[in-house]
């Protein structure tokens, strides 16, 4: 994986912007003319981290070209394509700047506003993530995407215990020191987006959303809907699991118990205290479950001491 760097390219820049590219070479170095120009216009001292995720087409041959019109922006070419989740773990871990901003080369979201959430997170220290929420859908399978992920969105904001207007968006800025726990966690596909966002909810870290416009995007999308989104589903019960099993297992757990006792109690009066099979069956398996969420909880207690 080699890089290559800019020759201005400050040593400690405050902003780091991760840019995944995978066969944009139509539009990546448009959108790296939107991002420097507003990161110029801002003051702010920033890199661009270009990663070229093994493109098949000339993505990273325009990016070389283009390098010397862009003295703030590093390229790294990767060898094998290893997935948006790994671009953006990668470049986050080597990242210069004390916040880190997430966006695409598809030119869907606004890179023009990239100033205005390190602002934020500048300006309130309490604030550890900011997030584009979109106030508008206009990626592929539109008809199954937008229940999908509402449906997602809604079991995550149950497990997290507090609303996520946007779940899973592309384009966000975050503390460096913070997020940097977490960043391991990142699976290598789309749902690493979803995986910061429970991360930093989970872990009682203030997340404010910015409301945002989204575009259609340029050329060819690489979202699979069927793939992609039982993927989401499995990671956001998995971060709920790893930060907070009760939240997962308690309540399959006392909903069994529950439904065992009552079912007991219909046993007792209906067959003279003689306990039915699936009435056992039930009743222990929401122990079961409940033992497991309890082991769960404390081997998350032990790991964070």
């Amino acid at each position: 994986m080699p890089l290559e760097s800019g020759s201005a390219v400050e040593a400690n820049p405050y902003v780091t912007i991760v840019l995944p590219c995978y066969n944009e070479q139509d539009h990546v170095i448009d959108e790296v003319e939107r991002i420097c120009a507003a990161m110029d216009a801002s003051g702010y001292s920033y890199e661009l981290l270009a990663v070229d995720d093994c493109s098949a087409d000339e993505t990273l041959l325009r990016l070389r070209e283009a390098a010397p019109r862009f003295p703030h922006m590093r390229i790294k070419a990767f060898h094998r394509n290893g997935g948006s989740g790994t671009v953006r773990r990668i470049g986050s871990q080597e990242a210069r700047g004390e916040i880190v901003v997430w966006t695409d080369a598809d030119m869907t979201y606004p890179n023009e506003r990239i100033p205005e959430l390190v602002q934020i997170l500048e300006k309130d220290q309490t604030i550890d993530q900011v997030v584009g929420a979109r106030t508008s859908e206009e990626g592929s399978h539109k008809l199954l995407r937008v229940p999908a992920k509402w449906v997602i969105r809604k079991v995550a904001e149950r497990l997290a215990g507090q609303k996520i207007p946007d779940l899973n968006s592309g384009l966000r800025a975050f503390r460096k020191s913070v997020a940097r726990p977490y960043l391991r966690l990142l699976p290598p596909g789309f749902s690493c987006v979803t995986t910061i966002t429970l991360a930093f909810l989970s872990n009682q870290h203030d997340v404010y959303y910015l409301p945002i416009d989204y575009a259609k995007r340029a050329g060819k999308s690489k979202f699979s809907f069927f793939s992609d989104a039982y993927r989401y589903i499995l990671q956001v019960l998995r971060m709920i699991m790893y930060f907070n099993p009760l939240k997962v297992l308690m309540p399959p757990a006392l909903w069994l118990v529950g439904i065992g006792v009552v079912k007991g109690g219909y046993d007792v009066v209906r067959h003279g205290f003689y306990l039915t099979s699936n009435t056992i069956v039930i009743f222990l398996s929401g122990m079961l479950i409940g033992s497991v969420a309890l082991l769960a909880d404390l081997i998350v207690r032990s790991r964070a001491e």
